[in-house]
């Protein structure tokens, strides 16, 4: 059930007695999934951050808007539950179920802590809904590389072109990711995992991940690539 803070904003707590009937609360179903996937349990630990993200369903009603306290330790647990699952259906193509999740994340956390805006700006695109695309990607703030990449992949999207004052300006302040992008190889090496794991990775080393992050959408949409790599 919620519960209202005197900040207008909600925690998700768990009535006394059933416990029977909540078994484990968001906190607990993060660590579950955290360690499925350590032991190479990855689909199970989808199927354990998806049924956290309906098990939230069943708390946020409807017909009234629920912001949830951020600094409370089990809302945020809920939260990252719904980024991690909308990750998931990102990275298998599930678009539409991604964007849903991403909408969810962003009533409850309009702040948006866990940076949600950006994975719904690649969901927009891909589904190729581009005046939801419009209203989101102004969200994204101009230090970040993606909002470049969302630009240029959105309008080659649209109309097959890339914008070259977009391209100009993306291979001037991002030319490490733009290297990254054009490059034949992405490898996974011992160094850029070190690295990633590191308290503060290299450029190259992000430029990297977000390749990874990225990969499949540009097999799934082909040509992207190949004109970034001809310009």
């Amino acid at each position: 059930m919620l519960n209202p803070t005197a900040e207008n904003t909600y925690k998700i707590v768990y009535p006394a007695g059933r416990d029977n009937e909540y078994p484990y609360d968001f906190g607990h179903a993060l660590t579950v999934s955290r360690e499925q996937e350590r032991q190479g349990e990855i689909e199970t630990a989808c199927n354990t951050r998806y049924a956290a993200f309906q098990r939230l369903l069943e708390v946020i009603p409807d017909d009234e808007e629920v912001t949830l306290e951020w600094e409370d330790a089990n809302n945020q647990s809920a939260m990252l539950l719904v980024s991690c699952s909308a990750i998931d259906h990102f990275l298998i193509g599930d678009f539409e179920m991604c964007a849903a999740m991403l909408e969810l994340l962003l009533e409850l956390d309009p702040e948006d802590h866990l940076e949600a805006t950006k994975m719904l700006a690649y969901s927009y695109v891909a589904l190729g809904e581009y005046e939801l695309f419009d209203e989101v990607i102004n969200d994204i703030s101009d230090k970040y590389p993606e909002k470049e990449i969302l630009k240029l992949w959105s309008e080659f999207r649209k109309t097959g072109t890339l914008p070259q004052g977009e391209l100009i300006y993306f291979r001037k302040n991002f030319s490490v990711f733009f290297k990254e992008f054009t490059a034949d190889k992405h490898e996974i090496t011992p160094e850029y995992l070190a690295d990633i794991e590191s308290e503060r990775p290299s450029r190259e080393t992000l430029a990297r991940e977000l390749w990874l992050q990225t990969e499949h959408l540009w097999t799934l949409f082909p040509g992207f690539i190949e004109a970034l790599k001809a310009a």
